[in-house]
């Protein structure tokens, strides 16, 4: 019998409404990095996804790229976010956050007193931008600056950051949180041997590579409990210049098998093509679903056909749809009922402004207006 991914399931350790999640998108609507009442507006209009998993979040001062971007190393950011999960919650929606490191995607306007972002190696991402300040103070995209390559002894403190946001997350109310593995950032930059040209315990074989995001997920179950603990992934992925290598597919048959064996919440695999980069292979899912048995929630280019069809395959367990959900806050509405999507405004997608952000509307609402003209 073919499952309606429209219903509720108990997917993995997850009880969900139904099989649709919000991908995480960054919106940049905080200038002091604090969650407010227009955040918890924002998710909980679209709380009609079976789980949201929110913009990336900051984990510490030095782990971001972008300014404006919310974070979950203060306490009061984490009374910011207690009143975005209430408000998802008060509809009856699952909330993960996402905690994000940009490594040497990010630029010395960025960071602390200015100094240079940190990565696995000191090679420069030169043709990626962060979003910071020039050197005239006009705030933009920026080339990325040269990175410093992490000491060794540091590379565990930052796995420990993660594992501090992870319990700041919890007491603000988050079901869980997601560690951002993927597109490029510092998770993913220990993992390609073209930027890690590390000689220590961090660098070198596939197993070294993938000991940094291991011990950053083990030190977030520790923290919070494997339940609560998900990762990111983009296995053939080449955004901020991560070029393929031999050992790519060795590397996520390693860490999927290493990923079951922990008994996380999820693996999310974003398929880059939809942001103008490669595309999945043929056949690899099916390969990653051999090697890992747990919940697989796939992003990038999902419509209803391929959710459906995936799902009931059992290829995937959750669809995830990242920017239709920014101007149709009804998505799930709209996906089962075959309704038109409003198209987005991509000028709109940054920035301080609430256009764009909190004044989309459903369906119904459309519907309504038009009928009163």
């Amino acid at each position: 019998m073919d499952i309606n991914i429209f219903e509720p399931a108990t997917v993995g350790s997850l009880q969900l409404n139904n099989r649709i999640a919000m991908a995480p998108m960054t919106r940049a609507r905080n200038a002091d990095g604090i969650p407010n009442e227009n955040n918890a507006l924002y998710y909980s209009q679209r709380a009609g996804a079976g789980l949201i998993i929110t913009e990336g979040t900051a984990i510490s001062d030095t782990s971001k790229g972008v300014l404006y971007i919310p974070g979950l190393y203060t306490s009061e950011q984490v009374e910011g976010w207690k009143k975005v999960t209430a408000a998802v919650h008060a509809k009856g929606g699952k909330i993960f956050t996402q905690l994000w490191h940009v490594g040497r995607v990010s630029h010395t306007s960025n960071q602390p007193n200015g100094q240079a972002p940190v990565s696995a190696s000191d090679i420069q991402a030169a043709q990626s931008k962060a979003w910071g300040y020039d050197e005239n103070g006009r705030e933009g995209f920026v080339t990325a600056s040269k990175p410093r390559a992490l000491a060794t002894e540091e590379v565990g403190q930052v796995a420990q950051d993660f594992a501090r946001a992870a319990k700041n997350a919890v007491k603000a109310g988050f079901d869980g949180v997601e560690l951002h593995g993927a597109n490029g950032y510092l998770i993913e930059q220990f993992l390609n041997p073209h930027i890690n040209n590390r000689t220590d315990q961090y660098g070198g074989s596939v197993e070294n590579r993938s000991r940094f995001l291991l011990e950053a997920i083990d030190a977030s179950i520790a923290a919070v409990g494997a339940a609560k603990v998900a990762i990111r992934l983009t296995p053939y992925g080449g955004l901020h210049e991560l070029p393929h290598y031999d050992e790519l597919e060795a590397t996520y048959q390693y860490l999927a098998k290493e990923l079951s064996d922990r008994k996380i919440a999820y693996i999310h695999i974003m398929d880059q093509q939809s942001r103008g980069s490669f595309a999945l292979p043929e056949g690899f899912l099916e390969r990653f679903r051999q090697w890992y048995d747990g919940v697989i929630i796939l992003a990038g280019g999902m419509d209803r056909e391929k959710s459906e069809r995936l799902i009931n395959a059992g290829t995937i367990d959750i669809a995830a749809f990242g920017e239709p959900f920014i101007s149709n806050p009804d998505l799930v509405d709209r996906l089962q009922h075959n309704w038109p999507q409003t198209p987005p405004k991509r000028e709109l997608h940054y920035g301080l402004t609430m256009e764009g952000y909190i004044d989309w509307k459903t369906y119904k609402e459309q519907e309504a207006l038009s009928e009163a003209i």
